[in-house]
């Protein structure tokens, strides 16, 4: 029987049965970016212990990049079995471009663990994303322990308070609080338990003891000989050989008994200078024999010693005393390096040599020159030539003098070839010396910065071991203890080591070098570290060689994996000592092995990279679980206050992530069996490594050195009342003097007996114990204040309000006892009383002397009257007001509980339950309202007398409603970032919950439903200003409006199609904008006689009046905001409320509530008809519509008679008799002029402009229409600039057979054919005028007509032999291979033709069949190429002599091109036309490209281009796309920030992507 493993437990928990009452599944997600890798902040994620099965989702938007024929593949046994850090499993990714993509992995086990996607690139490589790692932290269980404050919040004594209790807990990485102890110091082993004792009592939870292995000769822990075995000095004589089991039985006692877990120090990247199998294996350090660049260094070091041994035959200083003796010997050692050691003869070429092998090769086998060209080159160039070629042998590798060299037949080669008058050996030779010369010139000067630089870390390391006051001073120099320390151990030549090179038994010793890179081994080549003395070495540890991998090194490996799984079989944690020299890949398979025997290993080390990305980079590849920071680094109290808020408070007081952004939902399973789950999704958005602080490292000088020993008592407390995993030595909190010499000292600790407390381990008892206590209730989150030499840390508990918090008055200089300043703390709507207070006398700041015992300063605690709170009230509400007493000297500290009052425990659920309710019986319009409504709109609606909220300091807010809120919420919640100026001013007052709700209330009586809203946003704002504090009022301002803001959304979504509701994120953002754009305000409408809802055409300049609602923009965008939506009544309304208002043949291009309409568009009824069809088709009553009657607006004579005029809705038609008589106008000719035409109608036109003209060319059944000085297609940009000489002068006439009215018109024809021929309506055609006989022409005829002179007129051949089959004009054409936009400008502008705009993707997207499929779709490559930017498609061609990419309408200079904006359409970037664009490019690629095979291909490459869209939307405090933008999508000022038709397509084209992926 094969046993579980963790991975197969949980596959099993998620496919097992649901148990009642069960709680919801945990799940973490995690959003990778579009091309498939986590963002820099996602790159390393820390997940918490597996205590119940939880989810990590890994999330990718469906059609980004890295979804095409993706499978995530990961080391995490995601199938279950075990883990192997080089057995990778995959798990293919969902094809689906409709649908979000989530892999979820089933999380049971304790790791470090990677993971990246791999996917199909554009040309179906196969990429590798970026790696992300995840580390999940152990599970750690010890026993629990009691509380150590009574019922009334007072310390209890040891005999009651903090006392080991028989249940086991579940530590958090937070609650640990760890006490480092020296073995050695502990005694024999049977004697810990004294130890365990006064530790446990102290509040610790986890023994950190230094090595207990055996050490080298110099004593130090660690500078381990013998790894596989314990210290002998640690057991009796006769109990030394059962080592391993007492160590056990030891670690078991006080894991059992005292509820201490144990850390050990792990040593991996050296052993002692002494360890005995050296002697067999020297292979595993590094020595000259196996790398040989160290020789040089280990000639130095040799002459160093040399030096130091005859000092005082030479008549040299044997000590330094002076500075003057330190410059003696270093001048002394400077000669003999210099002009002795010639060092320079590894570095350079050996002229003679050289010189000698060119006279040898005869001139007639000198071999062809293949280099870089030569003839000419000086020899500086020609010795620059050499090197970059590579044929300088050994250069820079130092294996011997003068092995650096050139073979004579290259060398020759060279020079023969560069010098050609040169034609005997002897000259070529002497040639050839003087490219040496030039060659070893910068290598000398190499040589000699390398001495210099070893030189002057010679003097300075000297300098601070026997001449600084902090040094060591270690007295006389002798070869035994040279000038410095040897840089290299030397093994004995023996009859053991015999069998090795002489060589190999030259050991480099470790060290650390200053702010090196902790991922270069500095032993290795290119590393010059050891010869230029730049390692600050440990003369009793060998490095260790481990190279690459095991068959480098076999037996070193071997043997250091039986090391480190023999400790973590023994111990529940290591400290990685050394970590960031120890070598990455050492250090990741030596932890695997000790996890593969201890899963729940607990791994914390101290990295000294001074980078937090390198920190993270070890971090996440080792999977350590802590990173050790240490409180000392303080270098004053702000500094200090920054490292205890940046490592020791979680999450700020208020904070709003896990509050606001947690939701519900269910989950599948993640191996497709088993029941769905609910569960709650929390975004993930990164991880620091987790903190282990320490007040004080045990290897760091003491608080009197560093600051002062009263600090000890203020210091330790803060960091014990910090949030993180907490860290202390024995010597901090029994106030040692200073550092203890690990190696020499070889007393034993002092013990405190029952009851006795030594130094400040009364306070540590207390807070190390509330601590833990505080971390496993809950108390998440936390404030650090700093002020003067005073700093405070405020925990508390986010749903309870209780809170413990700490003043201390820190100490970092000596002598004061100066109470300094520290304004009274304020507590708004919070009761606070004291618990402890304590000062410290330390009467002396020497020890006695003891050979025996080591001990503490003399000190005594000094107990602290109680401070009690007074009580007051503000505006903001009653407080508690702490002031510190008079009497309160540097290092004091205060403890207070405090509680915040009438909390309700529930009031966070409160703010959220009921929203769906309250929201769900909204329609569009009422959630047009909640969510968003523009400035214009707000107070238009509500006739000025509300407007969008100003928040001080920011600005008004984009929306009114909860969109506005959540533009600025959205950063804050993520973040956390109280700091805001949103939240500021929420703190200040409760303006924003009062806006909120009476905006509402006071438009309940336009909209009643809004009532609802309303009042459940009064109730919870009530509710939150009667009970919530002012510094906790934008968390739950947060709560409320979030809740309120996804409740709204959901009702959006619920009201929407399928294709919406089941979509992903950027489908239903864009479908969100349906209901940005539809709503009700009072001076637009699609009824002159009353306010009813309609569509704006863009956002903030076309909100209300007759800006509002546009023709053609209501048409371009009815099939993406309503159709594919669901709205199909809004739809239908505005269908029917244009058709009720054709005149002439057409429907108004400005609507102004029907009131006062205006005719000047020629495209604007073929898009209305064009959404008709669209109605049908997707309407479920579509075909209906075509018989819904409507009453005219105007006269059937076409005068213009105002709204309420009685000739006004006089008669009725249907819709089809309405589209019918569209049709009969056009074929029959359109010529009027429009209504009040003149300055009142249009200031900036010409009079000309205002005449309407549109016919068909019956030859080509082509409509034609408009003039120079009209535009009457959506290129309608007039000349405004009297000073440019542009006014009355269209940009864009566009006058003759636009392709886009081409194609629309098509696609009706082709429609009403089909539905004639299958007679489902009671027309058949047209009457005509043709060839001068009026008779009819059937719509199948009139369509046959374009569908065969389309191409013909339209089409631009690649190939100029082409164009006589076609109608061109090959002496006007700028760019082939596409389709004109216009055929047949008027004269003078027969060039408008043939100019690149991106309007003939919209005919090929409703009438495909008008186009020659492979032509077509390398017209669309070109614009994808010339036109498509990040978020439009460019109006014109860059090449154009017209383009001007940048909009600006305030523009008034004299350039005619861009004044008053005339390049409106002339270059910037257009939102609407790419969705066409995208559309089209679907349809031919797939018929005729990439896609014929595998339209998935298809579908990647197109929704590639629509990243820039997501993250525009995602990040736009408008949540909508731009009308335009300009060049390279860059920013216009002049641009709705949101427009409907923008938002439209490209939900179009998501709806074809839709129908495609379903119909598979």
């Amino acid at each position: 029987m094969t046993l579980k493993t963790p991975a197969d437990e949980g596959i099993a928990f998620f496919e097992s049965s649901r148990l009642p009452e069960e709680e919801p599944v945990r799940v973490y997600e995690l959003q990778l970016d579009p091309d498939g890798g986590p963002s820099k902040d996602r790159a390393y994620i820390r997940l918490p212990p597996p205590y119940r099965p939880y989810i990590l989702r890994v999330a990718l938007d469906a059609g980004t990049p890295a979804s095409k024929n993706a499978v995530l593949k990961t080391n995490f046994p995601l199938h279950g079995g075990k883990f192997a850090r080089d057995k990778f499993v995959e798990k293919t990714l969902p094809n689906n471009f409709s649908k979000p993509i989530h892999i979820n992995l089933p999380i049971s086990h304790a790791g470090a663990f990677v993971y990246w996607i791999e996917y199909d690139g554009s040309s179906s490589e196969r990429i590798a994303g970026r790696e992300g790692y995840f580390n999940i932290d152990p599970i750690l269980r010890v026993k629990g322990r009691s509380h150590i404050l009574s019922a009334s919040e007072m310390s209890l004594p040891i005999s009651r308070g903090g006392n080991v209790l028989e249940n086991e807990v579940d530590i958090p990485l937070d609650g640990l609080v760890i006490l480092t102890v020296v073995s050695k110091w502990m005694g024999k082993i049977h004697e810990w338990m004294q130890h365990f004792r006064e530790a446990s009592q102290r509040g610790y939870n986890m023994l950190h003891y230094t090595p207990l292995q055996r050490r080298g000769c110099s004593g130090s822990p660690y500078s381990i000989a013998d790894q596989l075995a314990f210290d002998r000095q640690l057991f009796d004589k006769e109990t030394e050989d059962n080592d391993v089991v007492l160590v056990k039985e030891a670690l078991r006692v006080a894991r059992d008994d005292y509820g201490l877990l144990s850390l050990t120090d792990v040593v991996l990247n050296h052993t002692a200078s002494n360890s005995p199998w050296l002697l067999d294996h020297p292979e595993a350090g590094f020595s000259p024999f196996n790398t040989p660049h160290l020789t040089p260094a280990l000639e130095l070091d040799n002459a160093i010693i040399d030096f130091s041994s005859s000092l005082a035959s030479s008549g040299l200083p044997t000590n330094v005393l002076s500075q003057a003796d330190l410059n003696t010997l270093l001048c002394a050692l400077a000669s003999k390096i210099k002009d002795e050691l010639q060092l320079w003869q590894y570095y350079v070429l050996d002229r003679a040599r050289e010189k000698s092998g060119v006279l040898a090769v005869p001139v007639r086998e000198i071999p062809a020159w293949t280099g870089p060209h030569v003839a000419g080159k000086s020899t500086a160039e020609l010795a620059d030539i050499m090197k970059s070629t590579g044929k300088i042998i050994g250069l820079g590798k130092f294996k011997g003098r003068f092995s650096v060299h050139v073979k004579p037949k290259d060398a020759a080669s060279l020079v023969h070839t560069a010098f050609t008058e040169l034609e005997d050996s002897e000259s070529l030779a002497q040639a050839w010396a003087s490219v040496v010369d030039a060659i070893n010139a910068p290598l000398y000067e190499e040589w000699r910065v390398d001495t210099e630089t070893a030189l002057e870390n010679i003097k300075n390391r000297v300098a601070y071991t026997r001449l600084a006051d902090n040094g060591p001073k270690l007295g006389e120099i002798t070869a035994e203890l040279p000038l410095v320390e040897s840089y290299f151990t030397r093994l004995p030549h023996t009859q053991q080591t015999s069998k090795h090179d002489h060589k190999a038994l030259c050991l480099a010793n470790n060290g650390w070098i200053w702010d090196a890179d902790p991922l270069q081994n500095f032993a290795l080549p290119p590393s010059k570290a050891y010869l230029r003395r730049e390692v600050i070495v440990w003369g009793d540890c060998v490095k260790l060689r481990y190279g690459s991998g095991p068959a480098d090194n076999p037996w070193l490996w071997e043997y250091m994996i039986r090391y480190a799984t023999s400790l973590a079989e023994t111990f529940d944690g290591f400290r990685i000592d050394n970590c960031h020299s120890t070598p990455l890949h050492v250090g990741v398979a030596l932890l695997d092995a000790a996890r593969m025997v201890n899963p729940n290993l607990y791994v914390c080390a101290e990295l000294f990279t001074g980078n937090e990305e390198t920190d993270t980079y070890f971090v996440s590849r080792l999977g350590i679980n802590s990173l050790i920071r240490e409180a000392y680094n303080g270098y004053d109290p702000k500094e200090f206050s920054r490292l205890l808020y940046r490592f020791g408070v979680s999450k700020p007081i208020g904070s709003m992530d896990t509050a606001c952004l947690t939701s519900p939902e269910e989950l599948p399973p993640p191996t497709g069996k088993g029941p769905i789950r609910p569960c709650l999704v929390t975004p993930l958005e990164g991880s620091s490594p987790h903190a282990l602080l320490f007040d004080l490292t045990h290897d760091n000088e003491s608080p009197l050195y560093k600051r002062s020993a009263e600090d000890a008592l203020s210091t330790g407390a803060l960091v014990a009342f910090s949030g993180s995993a907490i860290g202390s030595n024995k010597g901090f909190d029994d106030l040692y003097p200073k550092l203890l010499d690990l190696v020499g000292d070889n007393r034993r600790y002092e013990v405190a007996k029952e009851g006795e407390e030594k130094g400040i381990s009364r306070v540590k008892r207390v807070l190390n114990h509330l601590h833990t206590e505080m971390v496993l209730d809950g108390f998440s989150e936390g404030h650090v204040h700093q002020e003067n030499d005073y700093i405070a840390i405020h925990r508390v508990h986010p749903q309870t309000g209780k809170g413990y918090l700490l003043i201390a008055h820190t100490a970092f200089s000596k002598g004061s006892k100066d109470r300094g300043w520290f304004n009274p703390t304020k507590l708004f709507r919070t009761k606070a009383r004291f618990i402890l207070g304590f000062g410290i006398d330390i009467p002396s700041y020497e020890v006695d002397a003891d050979n025996r015992i080591i001990h503490g300063l003399p000190s005594q605690l000094i107990d602290i009257a109680p401070v009690t709170p007074t009580e007051g009230s503000s505006e903001d509400g009653p407080f508690s007001e702490i002031t510190i007493p008079e009497v309160f000297p540097p290092g004091s500290i205060l403890l207070f509980v405090t509680q915040l009052q009438d909390v309700e425990m529930q009031l966070d659920e409160f703010c959220r339950q009921g929203a769906d309710e309250a929201f769900r019986t909204l329609d569009l319009v009422d959630l047009n309202v909640v969510l968003y409504r523009a400035d214009g709109e707000e107070r238009d609606a509500t006739s000025g007398k509300i407007g969008t909220y100003d928040v001080p300091d920011h600005g008004h807010l984009v929306y009114a409603g909860l969109e506005g809120w959540m533009a600025l919420l959205r950063p804050i919640m993520r973040y956390n970032d109280l700091g805001h100026v949103l939240c500021d001013h929420l703190r200040r007052g409760s303006w924003a919950l009062d806006y909120i709700y009476d905006r509402l209330m006071k438009q309940g009586h336009t909209l009643p439903n809004l009532i609802h809203p309303a009042t459940w946003f009064k109730e919870r704002f009530d509710r939150i200003k009667s009970t919530v504090p002012s510094f906790l009022r934008p968390k739950y301002f947060a709560i409320v409006v979030y809740e309120a803001y996804k409740a709204a959304r959901r009702s959006v979504i619920e009201q929407h199609t399928e294709f919406i509701s089941s979509g992903h994120t950027f489908t239903q953002d864009l479908a969100l904008c349906s209901v940005q754009m539809y709503g009700l305000v009072q001076t637009a409408s699609l009824d002159p006689a009353e306010a009813v809802p309609s569509l704006a055409a863009g956002l903030p300049h076309f909100t209300i009046g007759w800006a509002r609602c546009w023709g053609r923009d209501v048409f371009i965008a009815l099939r993406g905001m309503f159709l594919t939506t669901g709205n199909f009544l809004a739809a239908k309304r505005h269908i029917l409320a244009f058709a009720s208002t054709l005149k002439n043949g057409l429907i108004p291009n400005l609507l102004d509530s029907v009131r006062n309409p205006r005719y000047n568009s020629r495209d604007s009824p073929w898009w209305m008809l064009q959404s008709i069809q669209d109605y049908v088709q997707f309407a479920p009553d579509g075909p209906r519509i075509l018989s819904e009657s409507v009453k005219r607006r105007f006269p059937k004579d076409d005068i213009f008679v105002s709204w309420d005029d009685p000739r006004s809705y006089g008669y009725s038609n249907t819709i089809i008799e309405i589209i019918q008589e569209i049709l009969q106008r056009h074929a029959d000719g359109i010529s009027f002029r429009e209504h009040n035409a003149g300055p009142n109608l249009d200031m900036q036109m010409n009079n000309e402009g205002f005449d309407i003209e549109v016919h068909v060319d019956w030859r080509t059944g082509l409509l034609f229409g408009g003039n120079r000085y009209n535009c009457g297609t959506w290129m309608d940009k007039m000349g405004e600039s009297v000073k440019a000489g542009t006014k009355g002068i269209p940009a864009t006439p566009r006058d003759g057979a636009p392709v886009e009215i081409t194609g629309l018109l098509k696609s009706t024809l082709r429609w009403l054919s089909e539905l004639s021929a299958k007679r489902k309506i009671p027309f058949e055609g047209v009457q005509a005028t043709v060839d001068g006989q009026r008779r009819l022409v059937t719509y199948k005829e009139w369509n046959d007509l374009i569908q065969s002179s389309f191409e013909h007129c339209y089409y631009v051949p690649s190939d100029p032999a082409e164009d006589v089959e076609f109608i061109i004009s090959s002496n006007i054409v700028n760019r082939r291979g596409i389709y004109k936009d216009v055929f047949g400008s008027g004269p003078g502008r027969e060039w408008s033709d043939y100019q690149l705009r991106p309007n003939f993707p919209i005919a090929m997207a409703v009438a495909p069949e008008l186009f020659h499929a492979s032509r077509a779709l390398d017209a669309l490559k070109i614009a994808d190429k010339v036109l498509r930017g990040p978020l439009g498609m460019k109006t014109l061609d860059p090449s154009d002599l017209q383009y001007r990419g940048d909009y600006d309408n305030s523009n008034d200079s004299n350039d005619g091109s861009v004044a008053k904006g005339l390049n409106y359409h002339n270059g910037p970037e257009w939102g609407w036309p790419l969705g066409y664009f995208l559309r089209a490019y679907l349809h031919f690629d797939i018929q005729a490209g990439a896609g014929r095979q595998n339209p998935t291909d298809t579908l990647h490459h197109l929704h590639a281009m629509l990243l820039g869209l997501r993250k525009h939307i995602q990040n736009d405090p408008w949540r909508g796309l731009p009308e335009l933008t300009n060049g390279n999508g860059s920013y216009c000022h002049d641009s709705c920030a949101t427009q409907a038709w923008s938002s439209s397509t490209i939900l179009d084209f998501l709806q074809d992507v839709h129908n495609i992926s379903t119909s598979v």
